[in-house]
């Protein structure tokens, strides 16, 4: 609508021309802003200082850096580099495209502190996996933000440091920062991914008794943390009570209902979807299929992908395609399920091949087991469930030989089995168990606990000899 108007305003001056920039910077178009920029250059009005650092922003925001540096090159040369404001986003259009020693090197000529270019560096660090860096930088600062705070707490989150995203937001409370409701959402998110309800339920009741307006975007992230808890009442009840029902929240339920055992549910809540005034998309046709997957409902999978397709114009991914092959591959419909993949208009994956080679272990079709596994190899010559799977299918055809040189090719290429890990929330604290690990603090009592569970447990068996030991 803002854009119809500016287009009929025969002669735009320049604050009409930046703040219409600066809009489509604040959007989910932001290459609009670009684009308007470059037709700013060849009309009568010429951008000014307050122009540029919307358009840097926006370059940021699409995270293309090296786009921006010709624009960058254009700010030397006009010798506006030292504007501060121009600065920032010029910190921040690199930082947040992993263009990080461009970043760098502009934060080091910086003389004066200014919390917005250490912002931007934190962001830009944590983004790209630089999370101790991130976490140095944020030590250092001498004086912080909220803004900070919500930045390197998302950052513990997105690399996985799901404790330390707790801990700092304590802190966060304690150096008396108000978290934000972005804050809220990344401890929710925080929470979903470690399975660790009794946190997430305290922050869950926290944004209620700090007023925090239950808005879609959090709303959705407390669903998707009671899916992800196997809280699946909690979740329906906040989902049923919900004053606004976006389509994240219809697409958090759907995929925590199928993945949590309550298909018929999920498929359920689909259709009124389907039947409500919003419009399925990807990701809610995903929980759909994934449903039909669990079930084993092979027709009504078609029938969705169909729908997906032709009455809803959605371009399936390899997702969608991947549970196809799993269903297919479920009730046996192997030649079917690679010709799906053979066929797609997306390029395959190691995931969507691994899933079909799955299903010839279940099946026992050792030709197709051999092209599937080829294929993830070929695509990802690192993973190891190719092999592994491999070994298993010849294992179930009695060809031990060929079993054992799967896993003798594995140590040949130095590929490891990702161990398998497990969570498990006590008094609050939440506790993670790899398989074979030895790091957890207490693993001395455990093996202890074990070893003394064990011989009782025998000794009401009548099981005289050969007790139990688990050697820690």
């Amino acid at each position: 609508m803002h854009y119809l108007v500016f287009t009929r305003i025969q002669s735009p001056n320049l604050y009409t021309w930046n703040t219409i920039i600066r809009g489509f910077s604040k959007s989910s178009t932001p290459q609009n802003a670009i684009a308007l920029f470059i037709n700013m250059l060849y009309s009568p009005i010429q951008p000014q200082e307050l122009t540029y650092p919307s358009v840097f922003k926006a370059y940021g925001q699409l995270g293309i850096g090296h786009d921006g540096a010709q624009l960058h090159g254009r700010i030397v040369k006009l010798g506006l580099e030292y504007d501060q404001f121009i600065r920032n986003t010029i910190i921040y259009m690199y930082a947040n495209s992993g263009l990080l020693s461009e970043a760098q090197r502009m934060f080091d000529e910086d003389v004066e502190f200014d919390v917005v270019a250490w912002n931007s560096m934190i962001m830009g660090l944590a983004k790209c996996g630089e999370i101790d860096e991130a976490k140095r930088l944020f030590d250092k600062m001498p004086s912080r933000s909220t803004i900070t705070w919500n930045s390197m707490i998302s950052g513990y989150v997105r690399n996985g440091k799901l404790m330390d995203a707790l801990e700092l937001f304590h802190r966060m409370q304690e150096d008396g920062f108000e978290p934000s409701e972005f804050t809220m959402v990344s401890l929710l998110n925080a929470c979903a991914h470690l399975g660790a309800l009794e946190h997430g339920e305290w922050v869950y009741n926290y944004t209620k008794k700090n007023g925090f307006q239950l808005n879609i975007i959090v709303t959705t992230a407390i669903i998707n943390m009671y899916c992800n808890c196997g809280s699946i009442s909690k979740a329906l009840h906040v989902f049923e009570n919900s004053p606004r029902k976006g389509l994240s929240s219809w697409n958090s339920i759907i995929l925590g209902l199928a993945m949590n055992g309550h298909e018929k549910e999920a498929i359920q809540l689909f259709y009124e979807l389907d039947s409500s005034n919003l419009k399925p998309d990807g990701i809610s046709f995903l929980g759909v299929l994934t449903a039909c997957y669990n079930l084993g409902m092979v027709d009504t999978a078609k029938d969705y992908f169909s729908m997906m397709t032709n009455k809803y114009e959605i371009t399936p991914s390899v997702k969608h395609f991947t549970c196809m092959v799993g269903v297919l591959g479920l009730v046996g419909l192997l030649e079917e399920a690679e010709e799906l993949i053979r066929s797609m208009p997306v390029k395959s994956d190691a995931v969507i091949w691994g899933s079909l080679l799955s299903a010839c272990r279940k099946q026992g079709n050792l030709d197709m087991a051999k092209r599937a596994a080829k294929e993830v190899i070929e695509l990802n010559p690192r993973e190891s469930s190719a092999y592994v799977l491999m070994s298993n299918v010849h294992a179930a055809f009695n060809q031990f030989e060929e079993a054992i040189e799967e896993r003798l090719l594995m140590k040949e290429k130095l590929i490891e089995k990702e161990p398998g890990c497990s969570l498990i929330e006590v008094n609050g604290e939440v506790h993670e168990f790899v398989a074979g690990g030895r790091q957890h603090p207490r693993i001395q009592e455990i093996y202890s606990l074990l070893n003394e569970s064990g011989s009782v447990l025998q000794g009401t068996n009548g099981i005289q000899n050969n007790e139990l030991v688990i050697n820690p």
